[in-house]
């Protein structure tokens, strides 16, 4: 396996589902699998969920691991082409992911959108300048537009809690004073979508996600509607599509309450964190609610990919 980027990496999504339910039983067994290999993980961005599990997945794979912050720990690096750099940047991305990929038998990158220039954002430049320059395989750990590990890790949260095979889950915007990404909920509709979920998927006017993210998932703007009957409810904030980056509301009456969680079946709350308590969701949603769970289950989808890596070296 070369690349993890999205949910289209994945031959078999039923199998690595199990796999990864089978990981947690024996989180040691494959050990022998990662001795003498070492992890790159390289953050363009602040982490704290992402970065401790693939950590953790990594030593209970038996690799070592090497951790760099990039501008912190590093040059400041140039990705265009014939570029003169007598700028702020020190370093070309050719001469770099090279570099790291010679010190590395696998790279994970996270990265996030400029969130000003929708066509930049979704042509993913940095992580596709990892994919074209390392000599290694690279694991997506949040890019511009999606955030594979997350969808991964929520998917297998639904499969263990679901009662029934196909439950209705529900992707509802919430609000949030700062513009935040795309990436998480475009991986969790695509991560649902290939899960074979009954997904819908809420939010104000003016909040639609990519079309060839969402296709054909149904798409209400009546959040209560969207609510009936559902199993499971996945609050995110995202910056408006359409245009692009922006803060087209800050309508608290999305956010997630008991009175709203009584319109459904008994469902399950579901966020990736951090989580703005009494803004996304009210305290009450929060306690009772999936989002340890989720976070638990960032370290065995991590733990699979590398595995699943590691096997192919």
């Amino acid at each position: 396996m070369k690349k993890f980027t999205s949910v289209h990496d994945v031959p078999d999504i039923q199998q690595w589902l199990s796999e990864a339910q089978s990981l947690k039983q024996s989180p040691f067994a494959h050990k022998h699998l990662g001795e003498n290999k070492t992890l790159g993980l390289v953050f363009f961005n602040p982490s704290l969920r992402t970065r401790m599990s693939t950590q953790r997945a990594a030593y209970n794979l038996g690799m070592n691991v090497m951790v760099l912050n990039v501008g912190q720990d590093s040059w400041q690096l140039e990705y265009s082409q014939g570029t003169v750099m007598d700028g702020s940047t020190q370093e070309h991305v050719k001469e770099a992911v090279n570099v790291m990929s010679q010190y590395c038998d696998i790279m994970g990158v996270r990265s996030f959108p400029g969130l000003k220039n929708r066509e930049e954002d979704y042509e993913e430049k940095v992580m596709e300048a990892f994919l074209k320059h390392s000599q290694v395989p690279v694991i997506s750990l949040e890019s511009a537009t999606s955030h594979p590990l997350q969808g991964f890790a929520d998917l297998l949260t639904v499969t263990e809690h679901k009662q029934i095979t196909k439950p209705k889950v529900v992707l509802t915007w919430a609000p949030h004073p700062k513009a935040l990404p795309q990436a998480v909920p475009n991986a969790f509709v695509e991560w649902m979508q290939g899960g074979g979920m009954n997904l819908v998927v809420t939010h104000p006017e003016g909040y639609e996600l990519a079309p060839h993210i969402v296709k054909d998932t149904p798409i209400t703007h009546n959040q209560e509607e969207a609510l009936a009957g559902a199993d499971f409810v996945y609050a995110k904030n995202w910056s408006s599509y359409q245009d692009y980056g922006k803060v087209l509301s800050q309508d608290k009456g999305w956010m997630v309450t008991e009175e709203k969680m009584a319109l459904t079946n008994k469902a399950r709350f579901m966020h990736c964190l951090p989580i703005r308590r009494n803004v996304i969701a009210t305290d009450a949603v929060i306690d009772n609610s999936l989002v340890i769970k989720q976070a638990e289950n960032r370290l065995w989808t991590a733990q699979l990919v590398l595995k699943k890596m590691l096997e192919t070296l």
